[in-house]
């Protein structure tokens, strides 16, 4: 009976997938159905790591098959709007990137109302400190060693990522430095958002900090080499911000790669890892892909 039950499982998943591609792929909703045939037999995963105290501070590591001294770490910081997501969302990223020989981690933290800014930032720098120090010092198969670190984001979480590419106070402020990092990866981006709009925002973002939470504030030339990708098409997170951010970056000597895709939206970017359905555009995955293992040689 199983073996019959499956393939209508895996047919109304399918239809679902296809739907939610239609409709800009809801997060939310479709990524279950996505994860569920999603292969999960080329990464072993480490599941809720803790980075620190609550069940909000913990990662999930997904393992490459083959790993070395020096096989490339890459952080990815789940978006959300600061008051939603989780890494459960996204092992459809760890599968992506990881079936690409890289080792991911993909953390939770903590999120408005519990907490405001910069409450998460300050968690995704002790994550990205805490897998530093894993692959620093080898743990669970994975092999120690000067593993090149990469941090990642998408939507609201390439702004978290932006900012500890940016401001070195966070990573050093969790004991790492700022020139630790191999490379900054940002999908989708709000860096240069200001002035708020929304009311929920003012709540998220004290009016005495929102110069703080703008990674434009803090371009100086020492920030890694960047990646930024958004959509022509994204009217949740306007493109100007990858370009701003960007043109800053060039104008200081940074090396940066800006690609903003006509047709795209905003979670088109990031939809864009599956492996199993033609979501997105899958030039980005390869992009990323690439970013990485030239600024790991």
């Amino acid at each position: 009976m199983s073996r019959i039950a499956a393939p209508g499982r895996f047919v109304r998943r399918l239809a679902m997938l296809l739907v939610c591609g239609f409709y800009s792929f809801a997060l939310s909703g479709c990524a279950a159905a996505l994860n569920a045939i999603t292969p999960s037999n080329d990464y072993t995963l480490v599941s809720n790591v803790s980075y620190g105290p609550g069940a909000r501070r913990a990662l999930d590591l997904y393992l490459p098959k083959t790993m070395t001294a020096t096989t490339p770490v890459v952080v990815f910081i789940h978006g959300g709007s600061w008051d939603s997501g989780s890494k459960d969302i996204y092992p459809f990223v760890g599968e992506s990137l990881a079936s690409a020989g890289m080792i991911v981690a993909i953390p939770n933290y903590r999120l408005y109302p519990d907490v405001r800014f910069p409450g998460f930032v300050d968690d995704a720098a002790k994550a990205v400190a805490t897998v530093n120090h894993i692959a620093a010092e080898g743990w669970d198969g994975l092999p120690k060693g000067r593993h090149p670190l990469f941090v990642m984001g998408h939507s609201a979480g390439a702004e978290i990522a932006g900012l500890l590419a940016t401001d070195g106070r966070w990573l050093q402020k969790a004991g790492l430095s700022i020139h630790r990092l191999a490379g900054f990866i940002g999908l989708s981006g709000p860096y240069d958002f200001l002035p708020l709009k929304e009311e929920r925002y003012k709540q998220i973002f004290p009016k005495a900090l929102r110069a703080e939470s703008q990674p434009i504030n803090f371009v100086n030339g020492d920030e890694p080499p960047t990646l930024l990708i958004t959509g022509a098409d994204d009217v949740t997170v306007d493109p100007k911000n990858s370009r701003s951010l960007a043109a800053k970056l060039k104008r200081v000597g940074v090396p940066v790669t800006l690609t903003i895709y006509p047709g795209l939206g905003h979670v088109g970017t990031i939809s864009s890892f599956s492996t199993v359905l033609p979501l997105g555009n899958r030039a980005i995955r390869q992009d990323v892909i690439d970013f990485v293992r030239r600024r790991s040689g």
